[in-house]
């Protein structure tokens, strides 16, 4: 008899009663569950319960290995291993995950993170706010399943209170529906709020805590916020440099570390690119102000560019509606068609390679049928 989710030693690693469904068929086969807390070349770390306790273990993912990079194992998956053989046999079903595009060149996906509540988006007050790039994020976070939070981090070097509010308010302009706190690994601004909202943040009906992804570019002092929530030194930060306080970032890896007040989280290494991936859906909901005004205009497929009785194009000239985020709107929507049409375009050469791989061995068959020719 399986033991109920909220009693589960896993249960703080996020185990519910969803996932324990999911489970049930690979249960009877001996297998174990088990969650992802670090994926490297052919095998990952995961998390599994042993006589009651919750310990590592290393597991080869071979049996898993897909072509498609997005489907492949990756920190946060829920698992079923086979103990004896240390090895994956199964990934349980995603409930969300945040994939990005590999590069704006090449069509493939690359999924950061799975089966994720709270999506934090750590920006660093110590550089001027990129407001194009906070928007980029928030439509990828979007489509991911999870909820959005813009983490104003370092926020012990705006010193001025009213400054720090404009910041917060400049950045929740460009996040609705999404929270946007200030927090400072330094003083502890912001830190108990951060840790009670992933600690009450999805673990599901029964209440085990949620899932939070730490996304940003790199020094925007992400691995100090972890080490901060964590309230130890589990992730490696380089000494800020004079002047502006900026640190390394020198995480390598994608880490699920749990927290001490409930619910766990993904530290990432700091990214350099984050390109769309199939995120229509992502850039609406990032872009609600303009997606509600483009309701009123003349005709359903208006570029909001040239078109007679455009109701975006207004707001934009008269300076309610920022021209910069407009044009923003325009960017990521045009990445977007871009990457899907690329993707398209792979699964169509996929298609037709098969079709021409099936027709040569249809051939083959037939001249074999045939006997040699005299």
């Amino acid at each position: 008899m399986s033991t109920p989710t909220a009693s589960h030693p896993l249960h703080r690693y996020g185990w519910n009663d969803a996932f324990a469904t999911d489970f049930a068929p690979y249960e009877t086969d001996g297998l174990r569950p088990g969650r992802v807390v670090r994926v490297d070349r052919g095998s990952c770390e995961a998390v599994v319960a042993e006589n009651g306790q919750v310990t590592s273990v290393r597991a080869g993912t071979r049996p898993v290995a897909s072509p498609d990079p997005v489907q492949n194992p990756c920190t946060g998956d829920w698992v079923a291993l086979d103990l004896d053989q240390r090895v994956v046999r199964a990934l349980l079903p995603r409930r969300t995950a945040f994939v990005r595009a590999v590069s704006s060149q090449r069509s493939d996906g690359q999924i950061l993170a799975a089966n994720i509540d709270q999506v934090l988006i750590a920006v660093s007050l110590a550089d001027e706010l990129d407001l194009g790039r906070v928007e980029r994020f928030l439509s990828l976070a979007w489509e991911s399943g999870g909820q959005p939070v813009v983490v104003l981090t370092k926020a012990d070097l705006v010193p001025d209170p009213v400054t720090l509010s404009y910041l917060a308010e400049d950045t929740g302009r460009v996040a609705p529906g999404a929270r946007v706190l200030p927090v400072s690994a330094a003083t502890g601004r912001g830190l108990d709020t951060l840790a009670a909202l992933i600690g009450g943040g999805g673990g599901g009906e029964d209440g085990g805590g949620g899932t939070a992804v730490l996304l940003g570019v790199s020094g925007a002092g992400k691995s100090t916020l972890a080490n901060a929530l964590t309230g130890a030194d589990v992730q490696r930060v380089d000494v800020t440099r004079d002047g502006d306080g900026k640190g390394r970032h020198t995480t390598t890896t994608r880490d699920l570390l749990p927290l001490p007040g409930g619910g766990v989280l993904i530290d990432t290494p700091g990214l350099r690119g984050v390109g769309l991936w199939e995120a229509d859906g992502g850039v609406a909901r990032a872009f609600t102000d303009i997606e509600a005004l483009a309701r009123d205009c003349r005709f359903h497929d208006c570029s909001h560019r040239t078109e007679p009785g455009c109701a975006v194009r207004g707001p934009a000239e008269a300076g309610t509606l920022p021209l910069r985020r407009l044009e923003n709107y325009h960017k990521l929507l045009r990445e977007n068609e871009r990457i899907a049409a690329r993707s398209d375009a792979r699964l169509n050469e996929k298609l037709l390679r098969n079709w021409k791989q099936k027709k040569a061995l249809g051939r083959h068959m037939m001249e074999r049928k045939r006997g040699p020719q005299h």
